[in-house]
C-alpha cells in the first residue's frame, strides 16, 4: 500500500523505474495503482483490465484493505463511468462521481467516494484497462473537483508510462508460454521415445518367457520376472511424466484463465483466428479441469494442425448440473464412420478417455468439407 504523497521529479522517476522492473502483469498492475495513488495523494486507486464480455479480467486496487475488498464482492461490470473510460477513450475528472447520470451505484461495503479522476490506459488505438482515482486528500472548491488540470497531465504520463510497461510484461508473459509449450513438447517426446523402447523391450521379453515356458520353465521364470521389473519402470516413467506435465497454471489460475491464455498464444502463433468464450463456469475438481484442459487443447492441435481451418472456435458453458466445452473448427472436417482410422490419427480415443475417465462424456460431429465440433460434457461446475 502507498504510504503517503510525493511530489517532484524524482517521485514520478521512481514511479516509472518502479513499473519498469516488474515482468509479471500482475505486479505491474499493482505498482501501476500503488504509484498513481501515490503521486496524486488519492485515498483510493484502481486499475481494471477488461475481457471480452462486459467484465474485467483483471482488476486491481489500492487503499482498500482486503477484508473490505473481500466483503464487496465479485469485480464490477463494465458500466457506468468505468464503460466510459473504455468506450470514449477520454479522462473523465468529476466533483462528485455520484452525481454523474452515468453513475449506477455500489455494493453497500464499498467506500464512499465523491471526487474521481480517471482515464484509459492506450497503446495506440487498443485500450488496455482503465486507470482511475477517487478523493483527494485536500481541501476541495466550492463546488469542485479536488483533482487539478496539472493531476490530470501527471496521471496522463503515467498512463503512458504505464502501457509500455504494461505491454511488455505481456510480451514476456506470451513469450514464456511459448517457451513452456515447447519444453512440454519436447518432454513428450523424450516420454515417447523412452516409454516406447522400454514397451518393446518387455514384449520381446514376454515372447520369449512364453516360448520357454514348456521346455525351461526356470528360465521361463526369470524372463517373466524382467517383463514385471520392465512394466514397472515403464508405469513410473509414465507417473512421472503426468507429474511433470500437469500444468501448474490450473493450480494458480483456474480452468477458464488457463484456457485463455493458451488460446491467445495459438491465435498469435497461427494464422487461423482462434478465439474463446466462457459464461459462468465455477471452479471444478482438479481431475476434470485438467482433462477439460486436455481434450481442449488435443482439440485446438488437430484444428490447427491437421484440418485446415480459418477459424477455431472454442467456448466453455454450463448445461444444467455439468460444463460442456466445444471445440468448432470451419475446416476440412472428415467422416464419422470412418472414426476408428480417425480416431487414432486424430487422438479421439485418447480424449475419450479422459473425457469418461472423469465421469464425461465426448461427442463430435464432422462431415467432409463441413468442419469439426468436438463436445466434452463433465459434472459440476
Amino acid at each position: 500500500m502507498s504510504q503517503g504523497p510525493r511530489s517532484g521529479l524524482a517521485a514520478v522517476s521512481s514511479a516509472l523505474l518502479a513499473m519498469s522492473r516488474h515482468l509479471e502483469v500482475r505486479d505491474v498492475l499493482k505498482t501501476i495503482v500503488a504509484s498513481a495513488r501515490e503521486l496524486l495523494d488519492a485515498q483510493y486507486a484502481a486499475l481494471g483490465v477488461p475481457d471480452d464480455h462486459g467484465g474485467f479480467a483483471q482488476f486491481v486496487v489500492d487503499g482498500v484493505g482486503e477484508e473490505q475488498w473481500k466483503a464487496i464482492g465479485p469485480l464490477p461490470r463494465q458500466h457506468g463511468i468505468l464503460a466510459a473510460m473504455l468506450q470514449e477513450a477520454r479522462p473523465q475528472r468529476l466533483a462528485d462521481v455520484r452525481k454523474d447520470p452515468r453513475f449506477e451505484g455500489w455494493p453497500s461495503a464499498h467506500p464512499e467516494m465523491s471526487d474521481f479522476l480517471g482515464l484509459p490506459v492506450r497503446d495506440g488505438d487498443e485500450v488496455l484497462g482503465a486507470l482511475f482515482l477517487a478523493n483527494k486528500n485536500c481541501a476541495r472548491p466550492q463546488g469542485g473537483c479536488g483533482f487539478t488540470e496539472d493531476d490530470e497531465e501527471l496521471l496522463a504520463i503515467l498512463a503512458q508510462h504505464a502501457a509500455i510497461a504494461l505491454t511488455n510484461a505481456r510480451l514476456y508473459e506470451r513469450s514464456r508460454e511459448l517457451t513452456i509449450v515447447e519444453e512440454r513438447s519436447r518432454l513428450a517426446h523424450e516420454l515417447h521415445d523412452a516409454v516406447s523402447q522400454k514397451l518393446f523391450s518387455l514384449r520381446l521379453t514376454a515372447q520369449a518367457a512364453a516360448a520357454l515356458v514348456d521346455r525351461d520353465p526356470p528360465r521361463a521364470k526369470g524372463e517373466l520376472q524382467q517383463v514385471a521389473a520392465l512394466a514397472a519402470e515403464a508405469a513410473d516413467e509414465l507417473r512421472a511424466a503426468v507429474v511433470e506435465l500437469r500444468p501448474a497454471a490450473l493450480d494458480e489460475d483456474g480452468l477458464v484463465a488457463t484456457l485463455r491464455t493458451h488460446i491467445q498464444v495459438l491465435d498469435r502463433a497461427h494464422a487461423a483466428r482462434v478465439t474463446f468464450a466462457s459464461q459462468g463456469v465455477r471452479a471444478l475438481p482438479a481431475a476434470q479441469e485438467e482433462a477439460l484442459l486436455r481434450v481442449a487443447q488435443e482439440a485446438l492441435h488437430n484444428a490447427l494442425r491437421h484440418s485446415g481451418a480459418q477459424r477455431v472456435e472454442v467456448t466453455l458453458g454450463k448445461r444444467g448440473p455439468g460444463t460442456v466445452l466445444r471445440v468448432t473448427d470451419d475446416g476440412g472436417g472428415f467422416d464419422p464412420t470412418t472414426v476408428r482410422r480417425a480416431g487414432r490419427h486424430l487422438g479421439l480415443v485418447s480424449m475419450r478417455d479422459r473425457a469418461s475417465g472423469v465421469g464425461g462424456t465426448l461427442t463430435v460431429e464432422s462431415a467432409p468439407g463441413k468442419g469439426t465440433t468436438i463436445e466434452m460434457e463433465a459434472p459440476g461446475g
